[in-house]
Formats: structure tokens, C-alpha cells, sequence
């Protein structure tokens, strides 16, 4: 019997990123109810490889600790928050997230994917720009992780 073909963890995680990116600036823009943005999502979108409780956690996740997050990312941006691009800010919120609330995911890969979705959907240098202001928290909120190598 031919085996299944064994998901990658990983790519299905790096896929609820790139989904909740979405919803978050969906949810940013229209302020429409989380809960109809994510059944859009599930019924509109291929998600049969997305990591749907990683989909979940971070859509609802993000906006309820919102206050906190956008406290964390003011300390190192240069301008308002609600003045960064929609989609870098989606990104930005996500991989404060991850750094504070997700230990569990080293730094490096919450830089890493945070840069590659900025990459692929913020402005020209946008990645750079996200890249920077999540050092900045890394370097506050995972000290330990750094200096340890990890």
C-alpha cells in the first residue's frame, strides 16, 4: 500500500503565516467580523496544507492582544502605527507575536519568514524595513535565545 505523502510542518505553518498576513490586512482594511474573515478563508481559499489551529491562533490571537503588540512594535518604529503600510504592519504584528508569545519558534525563523513575506507581498524595500523593527524586539524579547547562538 503506497504511503501518504507526510506533510511538512514547516511549509504548512509558513502557509498559516502567509493566510493570516492576508486576513489580518483583510481585517485591517475593512474591519470586518474575524470570525466571517476566517469562514471566507476557509470556504474561498485552498487551505488543505495550511496548519488551520496556527490560521486560527494567529488571526484571533493578534487583535486580541493588539494593544500589547503595537506597544512592543511603536518602541521601534519610526512613525504611527496605523501609518505603516498595511501589509508590512500585518507582517510586523505577526512576527511581534511570534517573538513574545511563541518561544517555541526560534527567532531566527520568525525574522526569516517574517522578511520573506515582506518579500513577497510588502513594498520594494519593505522586507528591510520589517526586518530591522523585528530585530529590534528579538534582540529585547529573546536576549537569552540570542546570546546563546540559537
Amino acid at each position: 500500500m503506497p504511503q501518504q505523502p507526510t506533510r511538512n510542518p514547516q511549509h504548512a505553518r509558513r502557509r498559516a503565516r502567509r493566510s493570516a498576513m492576508q486576513a489580518l490586512y483583510q481585517w485591517q482594511v475593512s474591519k470586518l467580523n474575524l470570525k466571517d474573515i476566517e469562514e471566507q478563508f476557509l470556504v474561498d481559499q485552498d487551505m488543505s496544507k495550511v496548519d488551520l489551529e496556527y490560521f486560527h491562533e494567529l488571526l484571533h490571537q493578534i487583535p486580541a492582544r493588539l494593544d500589547e503588540i503595537d506597544k512592543a512594535l511603536q518602541e521601534f518604529v519610526d512613525r504611527p502605527i496605523n501609518e505603516i503600510d498595511p501589509v508590512e504592519r500585518a507582517i510586523l504584528r505577526i512576527g511581534a507575536f511570534e517573538l513574545e508569545h511563541r518561544p517555541d519558534i526560534p527567532y531566527r525563523v520568525v525574522l526569516g519568514e517574517s522578511v520573506q513575506l515582506a518579500k513577497q507581498f510588502g513594498a520594494l524595500d519593505g522586507h528591510k524595513y520589517v526586518n530591522g523593527v523585528l530585530d529590534k524586539i528579538a534582540q529585547q524579547s529573546r536576549r537569552i535565545e540570542i546570546q546563546a547562538g540559537a
